[in-house]
């Protein structure tokens, strides 16, 4: 299978796993503050699953991730095997709110 054929599998398998599978309702339920999920639809990181999530801290945040980690939905959700390795990196990038913004 080609290189590309096969990131764009894993990228729809993600996606469903996200979406059908139930990572949106576990992220909801712990209240990780979604700003948006979307696809990235250009440039080299393509296919590619991308979403804001806002915390009050670094603190919050791993907090908030160590729960998702431990939630027994998220353990029975990964363990499954439709959706095993369907991640391949995870950047994650740490904003702070501009002096002009509204929070």
């Amino acid at each position: 299978m080609g290189g590309h054929v096969f990131k764009e599998k894993i990228f729809k398998n993600k996606v469903q796993m996200f979406n059908a599978g139930g990572e949106i309702d576990i992220f909801t339920r712990l209240n990780f503050n979604a700003v948006f999920y979307g696809d990235v639809i250009a440039g080299c990181r393509m296919p590619n699953l991308i979403y804001m999530t806002s915390f009050e801290n670094m603190a919050d945040r791993d907090a908030h991730w160590k729960n998702f980690t431990d939630d027994p939905a998220t353990k029975k959700l990964f363990a499954m095997d439709e959706y095993k390795n369907n991640v391949s990196k995870a950047d994650i990038i740490l904003m702070h709110a501009a002096s002009y913004s509204d929070y």
